[in-house]
């Protein structure tokens, strides 16, 4: 079957938006194809620094022919609906329908349409110059005389040309024929801009792509990060080195060169005195060039990637970036001296010029709220309250600092040179730079208390902020990292098995916000979300979180964490199940009978002469057994115990099911078992909200219900 080769060639695509641009490209011509009925074995695209393309493989040669009824107006419309029902349908008389009958609305008209398909080379004549007209790159531009035009094409560089060939392996393909603003479709592409400029004659995708190699063009995004990971990796051990593994680094680079070499530069040795994330960040920003390292510390090696096979073997080259990185590495050097002489508590003043949120204040007006809430919880996490706040006091004057200025990413880490180059306690040192921590779910928690007690004022005060002035995550959007704020929360609490109560850090963190507004049950709430998601890819289901969360007062992460992996586990055994089924039935039972009789009609406790029955008394003394154990274990936060002392209710529960008619004839009795259902109900809600538990409800009804 034939394939469609098509390569929009340009001046220069960002690496930054190549992965995003391939990914559009097949998409927009895939929707295109299947709107018009065109199927097709399968599509891949690929980016350069200078090309989109695609391969579409096995489309058809024309479109399907399409047979469809079209509903016209009643038997005996007016004859204006009649005559528009027949221009739309293509008729040319009404005795070219035929008639149909509903049983509602009486006889109406009925076209049959046949539409014979098109050749698909004319379908791609059409579909190619709208999917390139309407490309939606994040930035675009107009070039040359038609830019002038309201119409004119908008590609994010010039575009230079466009191969669009079409048809089936044994054959000569054919060129799609169409033109935007001058640019013609043909079978002309372009190899190396320096090393193989030439025109190049391409038929089909096979040929291209060897085409292409040969042109010193490596087309596939993921070969060409191959090349130079595999480059890199084997120079650096060539020189008894280690390269730093960097993969946005890789992404990027990947995407700036058609024919990567990877070539190793030097520094001059001096520079090592400056911290190593800091010449990392200067040769990664500036030069797009890897670090290496030997025996674990920063070596005074880069590599640096290449577009050419230089024919000096790339002396030249490494030279130019040899200087570039000298000169960049010596404006580093100027910024970490310089900001050495300016002890940080000097620093934090010029905080309150800078603003956190126009609604929420200066950077200096946090500051001082993370004091005050550091200082209360440190405490709770066993940290020692003036060093929390003192840490909490220097931990963002590093923003204001040279080198922070230059490179946002070292915040934190900054501050924390700066802490230990003038002799501040060890532990506020480390909290400046972990209390940003942790950023993502790879990142690491912090750990000491000091630094605890900051990262967790630093992320309740963030949250609180926010709630209190409305500006919550919604949906896919969440423009202040809130969501990753309250997951850090969590991980930081779980993580170092801390007790911490919420609801009572959220309160003191508006106190100091002097917000008076009851924001923190929402917001509660919200971490309630949050934890099921951090639970989740632990294993733990999220009707059990729900269930465990239901109970009144519940804000201690790391008890409810407690709680949901020993209801997980009582869940998985028969006696779970079968218990859960037995409470579902006693909450049916009663929800249906509260209806009748007004809600909390059998809240009273049950009468012991009233009851009957065997199973009754069986019943009810293994409710104030379980009652009693179950309270006794929870005091004890010996969840495993509670579980097991709700475990015992089985039998008794299966046993008043199978042998007591709920609803007797005589209402005492009848009140007296529901009330006893009551107290069941009540007694296992001491452990968690069962009635969130999802899953099968009971099949059948309970006798006598």
């Amino acid at each position: 079957m034939p394939d469609l080769l098509l390569e929009l060639f340009s001046e220069e695509i960002p690496a930054r938006m190549q992965g995003q641009a391939a990914a559009d490209l097949e998409r927009l011509t895939s929707e295109a194809l299947a709107q018009r009925g065109l199927r097709y074995e399968g599509a891949v695209s690929h980016a350069t620094p200078r090309r989109l393309a695609l391969h579409v493989a096995g489309l058809p040669v024309r479109q399907p022919d399409v047979r469809e009824e079209k509903k016209g107006p009643r038997v005996g419309a007016p004859e204006a609906a009649i005559a528009g029902f027949l221009k739309s349908a293509g008729l040319s008389s009404l005795d070219q329908a035929k008639i149909e009958k509903d049983p509602k609305k009486g006889e109406f008209y009925v076209a049959i349409v046949e539409k014979a398909g098109r050749p698909t080379l004319d379908v791609l004549a059409e579909i190619l110059p709208a999917v390139v007209r309407n490309f939606p790159w994040p930035k675009s531009m107009r070039w040359g005389a038609a830019s002038a035009e309201p119409d004119a094409l908008r590609w994010v560089r010039p575009l230079h040309s466009i191969v669009a060939t079409f048809g089936p392996e044994t054959e000569e393909p054919e060129i799609v024929p169409f033109d935007i603003d001058g640019v013609k479709s043909g079978d002309i592409t372009y190899g190396h801009r320096f090393m193989a400029p030439q025109a190049i004659r391409v038929r089909r995708f096979d040929d291209y792509l060897p085409a292409l190699d040969r042109a010193k063009v490596v087309l596939d995004a993921g070969r060409r990060r191959d090349i130079i990971a595999h480059d890199a990796r084997n120079l650096a051990l060539a020189n008894g080195l280690e390269l730093i593994e960097d993969e946005g680094l890789l992404t990027e680079v990947a995407g700036l060169v058609e024919w990567p070499r990877a070539l190793m530069g030097s520094f001059d040795e001096n520079f090592l005195a400056i911290p190593p994330e800091v010449i990392r960040a200067t040769i990664r920003a500036n030069q797009k060039c890897f670090v290496l390292k030997r025996n674990g510390k920063l070596a005074n090696r880069f590599i640096l990637v290449s577009n050419i096979e230089a024919v000096d073997g790339g002396k030249a080259i490494v030279a130019g970036n040899e200087r570039v990185v000298a000169a960049r590495l010596s404006d580093a050097k100027f910024f970490w001296e310089s900001d050495l002489r300016t002890r940080l508590e000097e620093r934090v003043p010029r905080l309150d010029n800078i603003v956190f949120h126009e609604r929420l204040g200066t950077q200096g007006a946090r500051v001082k709220r993370l004091e005050d809430l550091a200082y209360d919880i440190a405490s709770r996490v066993g940290a020692d309250p003036a060093r929390a706040a003192q840490a909490a006091h220097l931990a963002k004057a590093d923003l204001v600092s040279e080198m922070v200025g230059e490179f946002p990413e070292l915040q934190g880490l900054m501050g924390r040179y700066y802490a230990a180059a003038q002799g501040k306690d060890a532990s506020v040192a480390a909290a400046i730079e972990d209390h940003y921590k942790p950023q993502g779910p790879n990142d690491r928690v912090p750990t000491d208390p000091t630094a605890i007690a900051v990262a967790l004022a630093d992320k309740i005060d963030t949250l609180v902020g926010f709630w209190a002035i409305n500006e919550k995550p919604t949906g896919s959007k969440d423009p202040y990292a809130l969501r990753r704020a309250a997951l850090g929360v969590i991980r930081i609490i779980l993580e170092n098995g801390l007790r911490l109560p919420l609801l009572y850090e959220f309160r003191l963190a508006q106190s100091h916000l002097r917000v008076h507004a009851n924001i923190a049950n929402d917001l509660l709430a919200f971490f309630a979300d949050r934890l099921k998601v951090y639970l989740r890819d632990k294993g733990v289901r999220h009707d059990v979180i729900d269930s465990v969360f239901a109970l009144e007062g519940q804000d201690d992460l790391a008890m409810i964490d407690k709680r949901a992996a020993a209801l997980t586990k009582f869940l998985d055994t028969d006696d779970g199940k079968n218990l859960l089924a037995g409470f579902r039935r006693a909450a049916n039972i009663l929800r249906a009978e509260e209806k009748k009789d007004g809600e909390g009609a059998f809240d009273a406790r049950h009468a012991p002469n009233l009851r009957k029955e065997h199973a009754e008394n069986v019943l009810a003394a293994a409710i104030d057994r379980a009652r009693n154990e179950t309270k006794e274990k929870l005091k004890e936060e010996d969840y495993e115990g509670a579980m097991r002392a709700l475990a015992k209710l089985r039998a008794p529960v299966d046993g008043f099911f199978d042998q007591v008619t709920v609803n007797d004839p005589d209402q005492r009795y009848r009140k007296n078992r529901l009330q006893l259902l009551h107290e069941l109900r009540e007694a296992m809600l001491q452990v968690a909200d069962f009635s969130k538990i999802s899953g099968d409800a009971p099949q059948g009804r309970a006798p006598g219900a």
